[in-house]
C-alpha cells in the first residue's frame, strides 16, 4: 500500500511539472515573445517615390520607419534629390523600424565628355546622344556637300568638341550639313589676296575651302593666293557649299612650328 502511494505521489509530481513546463513555455513562446517582438505587429510600406528626400523623411518617422541613401543619379527629367526607388516597395509588410532603401536624384549634373557626333548622320547622333543621357536640341541646316551630315556640335551656344567636358543630361544642338545650296553666284577672285583674307571671303559667302597647295619659288610674297579653282570668271558659276582649292605661294607651314 505504502509503494502505491509513493508511486501515486510520484505521478502528481511528474504531472505537476509537465504542467508547469507546459506553462513556461506557453508564457514564454506565446505571450513574452510576441510582446517583445512585436510578433503579428506589421506596417505596410508607403510609397515615397516621387517625394522630396526631407519630406519622405519626416513621413517616414511618424510610421515608425528609417530610411538609407544607397544610390544617387542624374536624372534631368526629375527634381534635385526626388526619391527615384525605394525597397521594400509600396505596400509591404514590415516591422517598426525597418530601414527604406531609396536611391535620389542629384542636385547637380556630374561632367561627362562630350562624344563624337561630326560626320555622323542626325540619327546616329541622338543615338549616341542618348547613350551618354545627354539630349538633342535645335537642328540648324547650313549648306555644305555633306547632305545630313553632322557639322558642329553645341551646348549653350558654345561649340563643344569630342572630348571637352558638358553636364550629363546637356541639350546638344547641331549644324548639319543640307548639300550644296540653292544659291548660285559668280565665283569670287581671291587671286593676289592673303590666305587669312581669302579664308575669311570664302567663308563669308557660305563656300568651303577646299585643298590649300603650296607653291615655293613663285615670286610673289609668301602667303599669297597664285592660283584658285574654280576660276573667278563671269560665266563661271558656284553655289552655297561648294569647294574652293586654292594655291598658296611659299613653303607648307611644318606643324607645331610657329
Amino acid at each position: 500500500m505504502l509503494k502505491t502511494n509513493s508511486f501515486v505521489g510520484v505521478l502528481v509530481h511528474l504531472a505537476l511539472m509537465g504542467v508547469i513546463v507546459a506553462g513556461l513555455i506557453f508564457g514564454f513562446f506565446y505571450l513574452y515573445l510576441p510582446s517583445a517582438t512585436n510578433h503579428g505587429e506589421t506596417i505596410s510600406v508607403p510609397k515615397i517615390t516621387g517625394m522630396q528626400l526631407p519630406d519622405a523623411e519626416g513621413f517616414l518617422e511618424e510610421q515608425n520607419l528609417r530610411y538609407f541613401v544607397n544610390d544617387s543619379s542624374y536624372h534631368p527629367e526629375y527634381k534635385p534629390f526626388e526619391i527615384l526607388t525605394q525597397d521594400p516597395s509600396p505596400g509591404s509588410k514590415v516591422k517598426e523600424n525597418r530601414k527604406i532603401y531609396i536611391s535620389i536624384n542629384m542636385k547637380n549634373p556630374p561632367m561627362i565628355k562630350m562624344p563624337k557626333l561630326i560626320d555622323g548622320s542626325v540619327k546616329n547622333a541622338e543615338l549616341i546622344l542618348k547613350s551618354y543621357s545627354l539630349r538633342r536640341g535645335k537642328i540648324t541646316n547650313v549648306p555644305d556637300l555633306q547632305h545630313g551630315a553632322v557639322l558642329k556640335q553645341f551646348v549653350n551656344g558654345k561649340e563643344v568638341q569630342p572630348g571637352d567636358l558638358v553636364p550629363k543630361g546637356a541639350v546638344v544642338d547641331l549644324h548639319v550639313g543640307d548639300g550644296l545650296g540653292n544659291t548660285e553666284f559668280e565665283v569670287p577672285n581671291v587671286v593676289d589676296m592673303p590666305l587669312d583674307e581669302a579664308s575669311v571671303l570664302l567663308v563669308g559667302q557660305k563656300l568651303q575651302i577646299g585643298n590649300i597647295i603650296y607653291v615655293a619659288g613663285s615670286g610673289k610674297p609668301d602667303g599669297t593666293i597664285i592660283r584658285q579653282r574654280p576660276i573667278a570668271d563671269v560665266k563661271a558659276k558656284i553655289r552655297t557649299g561648294e569647294l574652293v582649292d586654292l594655291w598658296v605661294a611659299g613653303e607648307e607651314p611644318v606643324q607645331g612650328i610657329d
